[in-house]
């Protein structure tokens, strides 16, 4: 039925409505799982476990010659790339048999993004972790969740059939959380390259004070919070509460491992919190700009 065919009207194939809603979830858990294995990496010290790229040792593609666990860590992570792969193929063809033009470009779009990850990974690599490299990569995998989260709310809320976009005070401060919340999960990531968790004991580190970042992260947390707990005020959502929920549960976890000397364990959940709060954002903004609920 061209491009107004709604994903509720395609009844067989990889375009049937379940097919397309279970590979759009499972491009979004999958991404924020390269978040989390990623993370193992860097926690675990095997950042260079394979100190080459894109074969793991200049000899071999596999670290089978010089096998040990940093290696087998963090040649795991990098085979982790070929599901990711098939997922994101699948996603396309999902997207291609709905017949609508805009799940074809965002699934397109979802598709290109994981040679992109897997080629700024193999620049980590080549740099040695440069901090400001690996920062970049984290913040690139958030960019990719908020892109897989437009495209699962688009698979049943086409854009063709959306109201006109809001405007005023009320998505002007919903906007504002968003940004808010990028400017944590970038400052997230700074504090990180200042911090301990290099990836490999000879990694650098940016060089900035780790104790006046973190506090000005500190700082645009409560900024968010505050921007957050607005929102759930004047649009009281499902949306807009699990952002509050992620929020504080991040927060707290992130003053419990800074207290507490940054433990592995606790910052793969900072990490894992971190994905979460990309996720919700981009779920709030795009509710409150075009979703359900009085209009402001």
């Amino acid at each position: 039925m061209g491009v107004s065919t709604t994903v509720a009207e395609r009844t067989s194939g990889l375009g049937a409505p379940a097919w397309v809603r279970r590979l759009g979830w499972a491009t979004l858990v999958a991404n924020i799982g390269i978040v989390i294995t990623g993370g193992a990496v860097r926690l675990t010290g095997s950042g260079l476990g394979c100190p080459t790229w894109p074969r793991c040792t200049d000899e071999s593609f596999t670290p089978h010659g010089a096998l040990d666990l940093h290696s087998a860590i963090e040649f795991g992570n990098r085979t982790l790339t070929f599901v990711l792969t098939a997922i994101a193929v699948a996603t396309f063809v999902s997207a291609l048999q709905t017949g609508r033009v805009e799940l074809r470009r965002l699934a397109l779009l979802l598709a290109l993004s994981v040679p992109a990850q897997a080629l700024l990974g193999g620049i980590t690599v080549l740099t040695d972790l440069n901090p400001w490299v690996v920062a970049f990569h984290l913040l690139f995998s958030m960019g990719i969740i908020s892109l897989a989260v437009l495209y699962v709310h688009r698979i049943d809320h086409p854009a063709e059939l959306a109201l006109a976009p809001r405007s005023g005070p009320y998505v002007t401060l919903a906007w504002s959380t968003w940004a808010a919340g990028w400017v944590v999960l970038a400052l997230g990531t700074v504090v990180t390259g200042s911090g301990p968790h290099a990836g490999d004991a000879k990694a650098p580190r940016n060089g900035l004070d780790p104790l006046q970042l973190s506090q000005l992260h500190a700082d645009f947390v409560f900024l968010l919070v505050g921007l957050t707990v607005a929102l759930v005020i004047v649009h009281p959502s499902r949306a807009t509460w699990i952002l509050l929920v992620v929020e504080l549960v991040q927060g707290l976890i992130g003053f419990v491992q800074y207290f507490t000397d940054l433990p592995v364990v606790l910052v793969g959940f900072h990490l894992l919190g971190a994905a979460l709060v990309a996720a919700a954002v981009s779920w709030v903004v795009i509710e409150v700009r075009e979703g359900s609920g009085p209009a402001r």
